[in-house]
């Protein structure tokens, strides 16, 4: 899968004719500033203008190398609106109003509390229960559904290079902020973070004991599943939770956006590592946080669920940035950082050794490497060590790492390939299944150690490429691992993304980040084993996929010709075809 996401023979997304502006905005904006006054009344041909809407006349082939006036009127004055990017408006608004219906129907539908202090005894109280429940559920997936069409829509105006990072940077924003105070979507595991925090608070080691041991409003909301599980997260990681719970006391309301607002701090880390990322990995600012900001997953799992992967990601980018600026002793402390927060980070850290080793002058490769390593390891106990004596705690979490393996679902393949083979063979044989899922995943150990391996070993010149090669070992980590869960698949992004992409992995991620996102219910529950929902799912997310470069893929959009009386394909088929074309130029 990182393979295919990654541009190698295939040609990536063209970049606009005009380079990419520099400084003073970070995320810089791959179009040209919009035409002067003289300009005449219409657009080039192929060209839309910035703030939304589908061009209306014929599409040139050739790259991007202007657009209109920021407001679409020539000679006029640019608006504030400017100052953002002029982003197109359609996915703009469109996603916002995914958002907001999500955020209404969330509090049905979604992580609800169980003693809900504002809606158990109101008047909207209905809303959690019967046909008020199915009304808030309905709402989230057609927020979800919105949300969706608004990601594509951006995403083939930033194919098209009519679109520059602020401008998508904006849009994702937007989309982000109503995620900020929703109900937990498709996950209860911020009620785990919270009572997790609580633990140390009230005296217990959290990785000895579940939060069954500490009756109250935290562990009460706590999902069955991890009632009697000791934390699996790292010492810098309860540290925060520790802190969330004692700021919001009892308020657990409180306590869901203070730990979301905690989280953010990665996804502020990665939007500020991002550009200058891009730059170094030879991808496109705008594609990249298209990918990576603006995605659903990031949107309803990342900051809609609140989920510590975010933290993962930001540590994660801003190490490999400053492991290419060659300040490898703080790129070793901040991926030690993320593994801190989730043990998974640790498997950049050879890859780090090895863009260090590359900037090292010696003898040999080898002798580079082996002193890398060796200072490596040095930074790296030094930095863990401090953060565990900071947070107070022990070494337990390292047993506790097993914990996630009592999750048994196909998302994770060796999981699903034992789940597969026992099914098989079950309709001559009456076995038990659990045999053949632990076979399976010493065999999927057995395949990430090779994979491992082997990329380390392709990585040993360093450079960008050993961060690509990271990012594809740590999806390799997401997929092969005893267990699996949707945003698993983050700690790869948070590499990958900056790198090049062909339009045909573009929509590759559309359906696999669709795909992830509504493969549990927006309770949290998984909806993994409901073979109807998932065949429809799997129809809808492959149609957005095919719609981001073949626009109305449905043919529901064709008009009239009114000279020739024949039936016409709509503009959008014509940017299709000028996709084809940068793409084969």
């Amino acid at each position: 899968m990182g393979a295919d996401m990654t541009a190698q023979p295939s040609t990536p997304v063209p970049r606009p004719a005009s380079p990419e502006p520099t400084a003073p905005d970070p995320v810089s904006s791959t179009v040209s500033s919009a035409a002067p006054s003289s300009a005449p009344s219409a657009a080039p041909a192929g060209e839309a203008a910035s703030t939304g809407g589908a061009a209306t006349g014929p599409v040139s082939t050739s790259p991007v190398t202007a657009v209109v006036a920021p407001d679409g009127h020539d000679g006029a004055p640019a608006p504030r609106w400017a100052r953002f990017g002029s982003p197109p408006r359609r996915p703009l608004l469109l996603g916002l109003g995914a958002s907001l219906l999500m955020l209404v129907g969330g509090f049905g539908a979604g992580g609800v509390l169980v003693r809900d202090p504002w809606l158990t005894n109101s008047p909207i109280g209905f809303w959690r229960y019967g046909h008020g429940s199915e009304l808030a559920t309905a709402l989230v997936y057609i927020g979800v559904a919105l949300l969706a069409w608004a990601w594509v829509q951006l995403g083939r105006e930033v194919i098209a290079g009519r679109v520059g990072g602020r401008a998508v940077l904006t849009t994702a924003a937007v989309w982000l902020v109503p995620m900020l105070v929703t109900p937990p979507l498709f996950t209860r595991d911020v009620f785990s973070y919270l009572a997790q925090g609580a633990l140390p608070l009230h005296g217990f080691d959290p990785y000895a004991v579940g939060p069954e041991v500490m009756p109250g409003v935290f562990t009460d909301n706590v999902h069955y599943f991890w009632q009697d599980t000791p934390a699996p997260y790292g010492p810098l990681f309860i540290l925060l939770a520790k802190g969330t719970a004692a700021a919001v006391g009892g308020n657990v309301i409180a306590g869901v956006i203070l730990m979301r607002l905690v989280l953010c701090i990665g996804l502020v880390l990665l939007v500020w590592a991002l550009p200058e990322l891009t730059r170094r990995m030879g991808g496109r600012i705008p594609v990249a946080l298209w990918v990576a900001v603006a995605n659903p997953v990031m949107i309803v799992h990342m900051v809609g669920g609140g989920h510590n992967d975010l933290l993962v990601m930001g540590l994660l980018a801003v190490g490999a940035l400053y492991a290419l600026r060659g300040r490898p002793v703080i790129a070793i402390v901040l991926v030690t950082a993320a593994m801190a927060v989730k043990a998974s980070a640790a498997v950049a850290l050879p890859f780090v050794v090895l863009v260090w080793a590359a900037q090292m002058s010696g003898p040999s490769r080898t002798v580079r490497i082996l002193k890398a390593t060796a200072a490596g390891v040095g930074v790296f106990a030094v930095t863990f060590a401090l953060i565990t004596v900071a947070a107070q705690v022990n070494l337990g979490w390292l047993p506790a790492l097993s914990a996630p393996s009592m999750i048994v679902n196909w998302l994770s393949l060796p999981t699903g390939a034992g789940e597969l083979v026992h099914w098989v063979l079950n309709l001559v044989f009456n076995l038990p299944k659990q045999p053949f899922i632990n076979v399976a995943r010493i065999v999927g150990g057995l395949l990430l150690l090779w994979i491992g391996v082997k990329q380390w070993l392709a990585a040993r010149d360093g450079g960008p490429d050993a961060l690509r090669r990271a990012g594809i070992v740590l999806l390799a980590v997401a997929v092969l691992s005893p267990a699996t869960l949707p945003w698993y698949l983050s700690w790869g992004i948070a590499l990958l993304a900056m790198t090049a992409w062909t339009p045909k992995a573009l929509s590759w991620l559309v359906f696999v980040s669709l795909w992830l996102v509504i493969v549990y219910y927006p309770n949290g529950e998984a909806a993994l084993y409901n073979w109807g929902y998932l065949a429809g799912c799997a129809l809808v997310c492959g149609l957005a996929a095919w719609s981001l470069l073949h626009p109305d893929p449905l043919r529901l959009r064709r008009r009239k010709d009114p000279a020739a009386g024949t039936s016409t394909t709509s503009a959008d088929d014509a940017l299709t075809a000028a996709g084809a074309g940068q793409r084969q130029g």
